[in-house]
């Protein structure tokens, strides 16, 4: 296992996160505390939950875990929740204002059963909330000790680049990374998300490196799934349902995945999180897993590191073809032209 500083913090990190939104709900207790100790036997150190996440039961799952295990096991652990989402049908039990965070934080510490979470973040961008309310409270939390460090999930370039800059403007403790979906099926992250993240010096934190199971090669084109997969079960699944995935495109990547794979003799889910890992200002890539044999599986893309030319064979399939004006050819031209 390979580590890596959280964003500009001093806070080192496993490459790789173990991600807790099956905990509860499609792992019991029983097989989520078995991904921890596996997790934690593999060298990883990165836990990351959210209140929302089975409704709570997710945060009480590791909460119990910690407890029930020795301080040697759980002390290099990195832990990390989020807050915005309803818990409750409150008027303001939902947002980013002062009010729902803290009792948010609050109600997520007990669950874990600790007094301080190292990451909390911003589960996503608050219209109805003062971006000023936001930074202070997070401020207040890093001040009070309830927390180490701040950090976004799904907030756009432009969101990130405002609360950066309003964070320093004010004198209050800036966030240190950002949770974007990423994946070689979810690039156009790259357009604006990304460089605003490495120009603010903000760790990324993938989710759905995966693409919710296609790149590990479970489905088959012209095949709808079937079965005890996601969308075997739920096939108009989120973002990742079949009929809103499965085009073309993804099916070239998949197939490129499975190309260079079968040339290295490891996995495709292998090859899609040491894609991903090694992008430019990724800290840690955020594992989802329903099965002990399923973590097992992608922990072995730990440490691994794909060639150049693999690397152009991945982003030449997976190029997310923008049109020609900004991010395409001709606004790269107008952008490289001196004025």
């Amino acid at each position: 296992m390979e580590y890596r500083t959280l964003g500009r913090s001093g806070c080192a990190v496993s490459a790789l996160c173990l991600g807790t939104m099956t905990f509860g709900n499609e792992s019991d207790e029983k097989v989520s505390h078995a991904q921890l100790d596996m997790f934690v036997e593999a060298g990883g150190t990165f836990v990351d939950t959210a209140d929302v996440y089975s409704a709570g039961e997710s945060e009480r799952i590791i909460g119990r875990w910690l407890a029930s295990r020795p301080a040697s096991a759980t002390e290099p652990i990195v832990l990390a929740t989020k807050g915005r989402f309803p818990m409750a049908s409150d008027p303001n039990g939902a947002g980013l204002s002062a009010r729902h965070l803290t009792r948010a934080l609050d109600a997520s510490l007990s669950r874990l059963g600790v007094d301080v979470v190292d990451l909390y973040q911003a589960h996503a961008w608050d219209a109805h909330t003062p971006l000023e309310e936001t930074l202070r409270t997070m401020d207040g939390f890093v001040r009070a000790g309830k927390i180490r460090y701040y950090g976004f999930s799904n907030f756009t370039g432009w969101q990130l680049t405002k609360a950066v800059l309003l964070a320093q403007s004010l004198g209050l403790a800036g966030p240190v990374s950002l949770q974007p979906q990423y994946s070689l099926l979810v690039r156009e992250i790259e357009h604006e998300i990304v460089p605003a993240s490495l120009d603010a010096g903000l760790g990324l934190l993938p989710w759905s490196p995966l693409g919710g199971g296609w790149l590990s090669g479970k489905y088959r084109r012209d095949e709808r799934p079937t079965g005890a997969t996601r969308l075997g079960e739920d096939p108009q699944r989120g973002m990742e349902a079949w009929d809103r995935r499965g085009t073309e495109r993804t099916w070239d990547v998949i197939d490129a995945v499975q190309g260079v794979a079968e040339a290295r003799g490891v996995s495709m889910a292998e090859v899609a999180l040491s894609w991903v890992t090694d992008r430019p200002g990724v800290t840690s890539t955020i594992l989802g897993a329903r099965t002990t044999d399923q973590l097992q599986a992608n922990l072995r893309a730990a440490g691994l590191h794909l060639s150049a030319d693999e690397t152009t064979v991945l982003d030449e399939a997976s190029d997310p073809r923008a049109a020609d004006y900004p991010y395409g050819p001709l606004g790269i031209d107008q952008r490289s032209r001196t004025i």
